[in-house]
């Protein structure tokens, strides 16, 4: 179990040019979220979700890790077994950035992949920043069912919050960085853990930045300089 758990959302991928959810403009003001992003939406919306998902891939190929994903890397390379990495966020920058699988934790899925539909066969397969269609006719190799995004949509359960729990149960501090605690409830994380790290660009409504034992208003590529240091004095 790791005494350190760096948990991470849209705000820290922001940085290097990927849109978020709340952004206004880019990729998400294209579409209705409602009708691409729920539990029913490739059974309503098929084709148009499977668009939105692989205009979502092609946009992240040329997008590069900043100095937070770099340097959360090393950390998690240095302090093994007592750092977990886990994030919400969908993209490959922390791979980019030099992590393997298993090293980090994709809350929320992952979008260079593809998972069948059929759940009693549930494979996955990476296919980079292709469109699905490109990747056997977007079927599955195995059991040829249809395939789809390996993304958690709204409504859907999220298979990797039992990992998280158990990391959280565990930890000693909490480092939460670019999320706006509105899908991840953080004010409970922080409350029950002794030592806590809050990193924001600003104030959140949803957070309560009293239950930190430090908050940095800043980009994440300037605060993790002294996230880092914090990191190592707690673990040397």
């Amino acid at each position: 179990m790791a005494k350190v758990v760096i948990l991470s959302g849209a705000g820290i991928s922001a940085e290097s040019g990927i849109s978020t959810f709340r952004d206004s403009g880019g990729l998400w003001d294209q579409y209705d979220v409602s009708v691409i992003c729920n539990h029913d939406s490739l059974e309503k919306n098929e084709a148009l979700t499977i668009e939105f998902y692989d205009k979502r891939r092609s946009d992240i190929e040329d997008k590069k890790p900043n100095q937070a994903h770099k340097t959360i890397a090393k950390l998690k390379k240095k302090f093994k077994n007592e750092i977990a990495v886990l994030t919400q966020n969908v993209d490959d920058l922390f791979e980019k950035a030099g992590l393997e699988k298993g090293e980090l934790v994709h809350l929320h899925g992952y979008l260079p992949e593809l998972r069948c539909r059929d759940n009693s066969c549930d494979s996955t397969y990476e296919i980079g920043y292709d469109a699905q269609k490109s990747f056997h006719d977007g079927k599955c190799p195995k059991c040829g069912e249809k395939l789809r995004p390996n993304i958690v949509f709204f409504g859907e359960m999220a298979p990797e919050y039992e990992r998280f729990n158990y990391e959280i149960e565990n930890c000693e501090m909490l480092v939460v960085i670019g999320t706006s605690g509105n899908v991840i409830g953080v004010n409970s994380l922080a409350a029950f853990v002794e030592h806590s790290i809050l990193n924001n660009l600003e104030p959140s409504e949803a957070i309560e930045e009293s239950l930190f034992s430090k908050v940095i208003y800043d980009k994440a590529s300037k605060a993790i300089e002294e996230i880092e240091q914090e990191i190592e004095q707690f673990l040397a």
